[in-house]
């Protein structure tokens, strides 16, 4: 059985508990959580496990060096000490990420250049010949995380960002990353035991994140490429293993998944994407106005969606958020309804009482998930039965 060694899921702002759930479900060992990552332990085969069936998982990074700093040359001395030949061919390719915390470094291109130039030299050092830089597509993706004093080096087993999901080909002006997606229909506590609908769908993002839960399909699938698969110890048998137990693991789903759009480009690009990642018989998109429609009679909705906050759609946002609140009001009874919104100022103008709101992050923007239910009948009749 192959040694266990510690890994690094990173993820965005207040997904750590999903992240955290998500691993102890696919079988992590020593699971620690942190800000914006949770730590792990698995083996070779459960790094390729997450990065296949991890939904709140930027991406995935391998441990291999930590050490304390003091400048720029001791950093420099200390990679140019690690064993690079074990991961890369001096003929092979190479990228360098840094991040850096704390104020003894403030500038992390620089520091990104100076660990390059560490490895370069102990290739050219030890072979005379030196691997290339390729930012796009490395043979092996480097990061170096530097927290005051504190370095840590691994290696990212993801190359792109894991929100790339390969299903996305066609966006409009404002789209969610997928990644962000998923965890909100996560937060929702959407579980696939009712109808799901997004009346703001744009290019179909958190429909399709819905539809993969509810399926339990793994999310990554139709990616191109992990950085893994370029690693010296790829073991392409072992992968299709761990993709076909995943998919082994998929379940039916018995209700409906709706999503409207004003716009009629934005739901082709939607009926584009859905095709794409082939969940066109299971997701139901309609070129509609939100607040022209109502909720079917019939079981429970629940609804999720993403309104304009203002950023890059010119609305006027108080009229807009009124409009959301009166509909869910009068035409959406029996249905548990969440939205994100970055526009605070805007969202007092719903109108409606929201009985939950976490804050999370769209990209930079502070913003807060809220959650409304509308009862069929009154509050207090609801609360009588």
């Amino acid at each position: 059985m192959e040694d266990n060694f510690e890994m690094i899921a990173k993820t965005l702002f207040g997904f750590e508990e999903l992240l955290e759930n998500e691993l102890s479900q696919l079988g992590a060992q020593n699971i620690k959580k942190g800000v914006r990552n949770v730590r792990f332990v698995g083996d070779k085969g459960f790094m390729y496990k997450c990065n296949l069936g991890l939904r709140t998982a930027i991406k995935i990074l391998k441990p291999i060096k930590q050490f304390h700093v003091k400048d720029e040359n001791d950093l420099y001395t200390k990679i140019k000490e690690i064993c690079w030949e074990k991961y890369l061919d001096k003929a092979g390719s190479l990228a360098v990420n840094a991040t850096l915390s704390g104020g003894l470094f403030t500038h992390s291109h620089y520091i990104a250049l100076k660990s390059k130039d560490a490895i370069v030299d102990r290739f050219r050092d030890q072979t005379g010949e030196r691997p290339n830089i390729d930012l796009r597509f490395p043979d092996l993706k480097i990061d170096v995380h530097i927290e005051r004093n504190f370095c840590s080096i691994a290696l990212d087993s993801s190359g792109e960002s894991l929100h790339k999901r390969g299903y996305k080909i066609a966006t409009n002006i404002a789209p969610i990353n997928e990644v962000l997606a998923a965890g909100l229909v996560m937060l929702s506590g959407w579980d696939g035991q009712s109808d799901f609908m997004d009346p703001m769908c744009g290019s179909g993002t958190i429909l399709i994140e819905a539809a993969m839960i509810a399926c339990n399909i793994p999310p990554n699938l139709m990616r191109n490429e992990f950085g893994f698969e370029r690693w010296k110890d790829w073991d392409v048998d072992l992968f299709e293993k761990i993709e076909n137990s995943l998919l082994s693991k998929t379940r039916d789903f018995h209700h409906k998944i709706i999503g409207f759009d004003k716009s009629p480009s934005a739901i082709q690009k939607a009926l584009e994407n859905v095709k794409n990642a082939h969940l066109d018989e299971m997701i139901y998109l309609k070129n509609e106005n939100f607040f022209k429609t109502q909720k079917g009679k019939g079981d429970k909705l629940h609804m999720l969606f993403n309104p304009p906050y203002g950023e890059r759609l010119e609305l006027n946002m108080i009229e807009f958020y009124n409009n959301i609140g009166t509909t869910l009001k009068h035409k959406y009874s029996g249905t548990t309804a969440w939205f994100i919104t970055s526009n605070l100022e805007a969202l007092k103008h719903v109108g409606l009482k929201s009985s939950r709101k976490i804050k999370v992050y769209n990209a930079k923007l502070e913003a807060r998930l809220v959650r409304y239910d509308m009862y069929q009948g009154t509050k207090k009749l609801h609360k009588q039965k």
